[in-house]
């Protein structure tokens, strides 16, 4: 790596195993650590010879006294410099604190290593504002069922529907989506409202898990299997008994254990690691990736999975939700403790619309998040997302695109009209056919996937309800 290119990450009043943790997953980054045991000897290296190397700022425990002037001495040296708090427990008082001060970004331990490398990454690009991906906004309220999420789009809505059908099934499911689509917030309903709600629902992110102990993990060990087995491990399939497991990027499995997966999925028989028995497991499968699986993916495995799939849509192709969307967020954010009621006026929510969000729903909540704690005023306006007017006019990203809205479906949207748009982008209105189609849609997801209750409301019989599935594609699934 060239002296140029150095990118040093200096970490403040972190124990040694933090610091031995950071150390490697930045290092594989890119990125070299070094630590500072105390905010004075932290402000004496960025003042220091080398302190211009330093291009982000890790504060390792957070301290209601000591750390908010450490970072407002940081801010003020530097105000460039990205921060990131690191805490225990995800308190969101802390993080309103920290933000207050003026963090970048708040990560709650334990941090996943791609959480971690995340934050640095995103951060340190100056192309966007500080702290959009955090993951902070995941942790503001509890999980939502599928009838409370909002969305209007034919293809959110479709996701819905697949998901509330299949809830009531016992087939594996695979979820698909960008990053910060919402994946995980749809598993979790799937699992509510299953008949396996009563069961855990345990989760596994591939992308946090070394290749290496990914076995483990997933199917156990007994003691003396390798080297560092000391002690025997129940795995995550057998945890999950009677429930669910959630498997995040299942596309990042190694190809063995995607095959040992597939043997499970067929057999019902779990064998640990350097064992000769097996377990009888009743567990559910639900798998993510944000893209679609693989060429090299494991076939059978693949048919498993694929045989029921959600797809759920990038924000930027139902730019028509964004203003109900928004206003929920927002809601959810302000009910927190420290942060004070607000509203969105016209103006704020058009801007919203007009940003192509490559981080998806889990970007719209962070700036929604951070311009709620920054905002002097009762109502959040367009001055309060200058970063967003700014990259609407001079990305060149693909995923920054500017939807394609007409005036007519943008007005309805932004007015708190139908959750079923009822215009096309050109302004003129969609066919009844479509419209027709988003109904059903929405009645799936609002009747929980109960298909009779559905067909009585709509107050059609239920052949009637599983021909116009068949026509939308549904009908296939639970």
């Amino acid at each position: 790596m060239r002296a140029d290119t150095i990118r040093f990450l200096l970490l403040v009043d972190a124990d040694a195993a933090e610091r031995r943790l950071v150390s490697a997953t930045a290092s594989r980054a890119g990125w070299n650590t070094i630590g500072a045991p105390s905010a004075a000897e932290a402000m004496e290296m960025l003042s220091g010879q080398h302190g211009h190397e330093v291009r982000a700022v890790l504060i390792g425990a957070w301290d209601t006294i000591k750390s908010p002037a450490l970072v407002r001495a940081l801010r003020a040296d530097r105000p460039g410099l990205p921060i990131i708090v690191l805490s225990d427990g995800g308190s969101i008082a802390q993080a309103v604190e920290a933000m207050r001060a003026g963090a970048s970004d708040f990560l709650a331990r334990p941090v996943a290593p791609e959480r971690l490398v995340e934050a640095l990454a995103v951060n340190s690009d100056r192309r966007r504002a500080a702290g959009e991906l955090a993951p902070l906004s995941e942790k503001l309220a509890p999980a939502l069922a599928l009838e409370e999420m909002v969305g209007g789009s034919a293809e959110f809505r479709t996701a819905l529907a697949v998901a509330a059908k299949t809830a009531r099934s016992r087939l594996p499911v695979l979820i698909v989506g960008e990053p910060g689509t919402g994946k995980e917030t749809i598993a979790r309903a799937i699992h509510a409202m299953s008949h396996r709600a009563r069961g855990p629902l345990l989760q596994i992110d591939c992308r946090a898990v070394a290749a290496n102990i990914i076995d483990s993990e997933l199917f156990g060990h007994v003691a003396g299997a390798f080297p560092g087995a000391f002690a025997e491990r129940v795995g995550k399939l057998v945890e999950a008994h009677g429930g669910t497991l959630l498997i995040d990027e299942v596309g990042n499995l190694p190809v063995e254990t995607q095959e040992a997966l597939d043997r499970v999925l067929a057999t019902g028989e779990v064998r640990p690691v350097g064992c000769n028995g097996s377990h009888s497991v009743d567990v559910r499968l639900i798998a993510t990736s944000s893209a679609a699986l693989p060429d090299s993916f494991h076939p059978g495995l693949r048919e498993r999975l694929s045989s029921t799939s959600v797809v759920v849509p990038p924000l930027r192709d139902r730019s028509g939700d964004i203003p109900s969307l928004a206003r929920h967020l927002l809601a959810r954010i302000t009910g927190q403790p420290g942060i004070r009621p607000l509203s969105l006026n016209d103006e704020a929510l058009a801007v919203l619309m007009r940003y192509g969000w490559p981080g998806n729903v889990r970007q719209l909540s962070n700036v929604l998040f951070r311009a709620a704690l920054q905002s002097t005023g009762a109502a959040l306006t367009a001055d309060d997302f200058p970063h967003i007017v700014m990259q609407s006019r001079f990305s060149n990203r693909s995923s920054d695109t500017s939807p394609d809205i007409g005036k007519a479906a943008s007005d309805q949207a932004i007015g708190g009209g139908p959750s079923v748009n009822l215009f096309k982008g050109d302004g003129h209105l969609r066919a009844l056919e479509e419209i027709e189609a988003d109904v059903i849609r929405l009645a799936i997801g609002h009747y929980r996937g109960k298909m009779t209750e559905v067909a009585r409301r709509l107050g059609i019989g239920r052949s009637t309800l599983y021909r116009k599935l068949s026509e939308l594609g549904i009908d296939n699934h639970g």
